[in-house]
């Protein structure tokens, strides 16, 4: 993982650019940073990194939220190779479910980007790529099987290959476990997970499929499909053995061609499905299909070597397939936006704006603009101005007998300022920001509905350092946070998210050998606007080993919660304790 550096990012601006020249806050994870963590989940992978706070429900496959710079769950915009994704009924992402054996990379950008995305990147944007074939490159078997506490399996197989031009990967992946006791014992007969069954389990299923042919400098033309299907069981305080059954699928396709040698145009389409049908007590209880499909058409201009231009046009719609009766199931929104850079030795400037037209609300229009200059390799200082919106959710709209039609979108207004740097064997980022945010939607006890009547205001300093010391490599990432509720709950902090959080990883080489440590701390949170029901701090170790068999084949360890530490991050749901797991892996391209 790393704030900066060679490697080139698309997410920051939607066009390709050097990470070490982004002016956003960004964290790259690559696939290597996987198979060294050994996580069983995507929510594993993220917790503690910079502006980060994780909220989840229990174990593997549990209801899970993140939260990004402290703004809601519902204000982060994730991106699966490019394609937009989440549940249109409430206006999250089900992290949970995504495999994270399936992917490649991740691109953490934290900041306001809704002048170049549009409703729901208030706190910033994730985007995931999944496993993928090299043009020209070899083929690439992959393998791996993992075991351990809790009676958790879970295993990856795929190849990925070319031909020519063209590339491709197929594979597919699995996890089942039996779970732990998802409800902590002081839980009330009136708490949503109160339940006397000792364990509730998760299984998923997934299967990714990608390719793509380029010709020449002239065009290339990809296509990426990623479905995953689980089954995680839950309990209530009515009914036992419940089940929840989820679909999670994105099909995306993307064009470029390049005319001439200073103009790209791309062209993209895409659809995802969020998919969840419930059952209680063996009985069906109700479903929710939603559906995304969006479109855009993206024309970069390299007007000379230190300018460059995008224009672009996105095209979204959202659609509802439900046995709840929504007053309205779908609704589009078609967006126009800009981005200018300047570039001239030392210096940078960025500008951005877009307007959306959305067929609920009308037109929103947003804006960025962000400065940096380099001092020199070691030293680099940014800054940023940008407004972001966050379009009302269908369940906040039109869910029967609680909906309100005539809600606003969630806007905000963030300023930032950065420091940044690294020489060959470190880096490290330092950024500090604040951010307004007006006319949350909130339940009004007054009309039994959702309004526009709360506001908040997010102060934070988040860091992050990379360093590698002989054959030590050290990661450091570190976040403060003052998250205040300035409307309802006036000066109260917003639920859920710590104030304080950090992170450690250490890893050692030993000729055939490998040996690594995460340390992690969380400070206390409340769980409720009110500040009434607190949630006490937390520390972790987890210790990892890896052993090189043979030239392909790496067998490692990870011990996780070594000191089976009791916490919740959501009140009466446990958090999983000791655990250890073993993994086989075929990796070739160990040494």
């Amino acid at each position: 993982m790393s704030p900066a550096g060679s490697e080139v990012i698309v997410t920051a601006t939607r066009i390709e650019q050097p990470l070490d020249t982004a002016l956003a806050s960004v964290t790259v994870i690559t696939r290597a940073d996987i198979e060294r963590l050994q996580p069983h989940s995507l929510i594993e992978l993220l917790e503690g990194l910079p502006g980060i706070s994780i909220v989840s429900n229990g174990d593997l496959g549990k209801v899970s939220s993140v939260f990004v710079r402290g703004t809601n769950s519902d204000h982060v915009l994730v991106l699966i190779d490019g394609v937009k994704v989440g549940s249109v009924t409430t206006g999250t992402t089900a992290f949970e479910q995504l495999p994270v054996e399936q992917i490649e990379r991740i691109e953490i950008v934290r900041g306001p980007l809704s002048s170049l995305y549009g409703s729901e990147a208030i706190g910033g944007v994730i985007q995931i790529f999944t496993r993928h074939g090299t043009p020209g490159g070899p083929g690439v078997p992959s393998f791996d099987v993992s075991g351990g506490s809790h009676d958790t399996y879970q295993g990856e197989v795929g190849y990925s290959g070319s031909a020519g031009q063209g590339w491709y990967n197929v594979s597919g992946s699995g996890l089942y476990t039996d779970g732990i006791p998802v409800c902590s014992a002081d839980a009330p007969v009136t708490a949503s997970c109160y339940t006397t069954v000792p364990r509730q389990g998760f299984r998923s299923a997934s299967g990714d499929l990608n390719g793509g042919y380029r010709w020449g400098d002239v065009a290339e033309l990809s296509l990426d499909y990623l479905r995953t299907d689980g089954d995680t069981k839950f309990n209530g305080n009515i009914y036992s053995g419940n089940e929840t059954r989820e679909t999670q699928q994105v099909l995306g396709g993307r064009l470029k061609i390049t005319p001439f040698a200073v103009y790209d145009i791309t062209l993209a389409a895409g659809q995802s499905l969020d998919q969840a049908a419930y059952n209680y007590s063996g009985t069906p209880a109700g479903f929710f299909d939603t559906r995304r499909t969006t479109a855009s058409w993206l024309n970069d201009v390299r007007a000379s070597a230190h300018q460059e231009l995008l224009l672009g046009l996105d095209f979204e719609r959202d659609e509802i397939a439900s046995d709840t009766a929504y007053t309205v199931q779908s609704r589009n929104d078609t967006g126009v936006f800009g981005l200018y850079q300047w570039r001239p030795d030392d210096f940078e400037l960025q500008l951005s704006l877009r307007n959306d037209h959305n067929q609920q609300f009308g037109a929103h229009t947003t804006g960025a603009a962000a400065v940096g200059y380099r001092v020199s390799d070691a030293l680099r200082f940014t800054a940023a101005y940008g407004t972001a919106f966050k379009a009302p959710s269908f369940n906040d709209l039109y869910y029967p007998f609680y909906g309100d039609p005539a809600l606003r979108p969630e806007t905000s207004r963030s300023v930032e300022l950065g420091a940044s740097g690294g020489v060959s064997w470190w880096n490290w980022a330092l950024n500090a920001y604040h951010t307004d945010v007006d006319d949350l939607i909130e339940y009004n006890p007054a009309t039994f509905a959702p309004d526009n009547i709360d506001r908040a205001r997010i102060r934070g300093v988040e860091g992050q350092l990379g360093a590698q010391l002989a054959h030590w490599r050290v990661q450091l990432f570190a976040t403060w946070l003052d998250p205040r509720d300035l409307g309802v709950n006036y000066s109260n902090l917003l639920p859920r998210r710590a104030q304080a959080s950090g992170r450690i990883d250490v890893d050692r080489d030993f000729g055939q050998a490998s040996l690594g440590a995460t340390f992690s701390i969380t400070g206390p949170r409340y769980d409720d606007p009110a500040n009434t029901q607190r949630l006490g701090g937390y520390s972790t170790v987890d210790l990892r080993a890896g052993l090189q068999l043979s030239r392909r084949w790496l067998l490692q360890l990870v011990v996780k919660n070594v000191f089976d530490r009791e916490y919740q991050t959501a009140l009466y749901y446990n958090q999983p304790g000791f655990g250890a797991f073993v993994t086989l892996r075929y990796t070739p391209n160990l040494r």
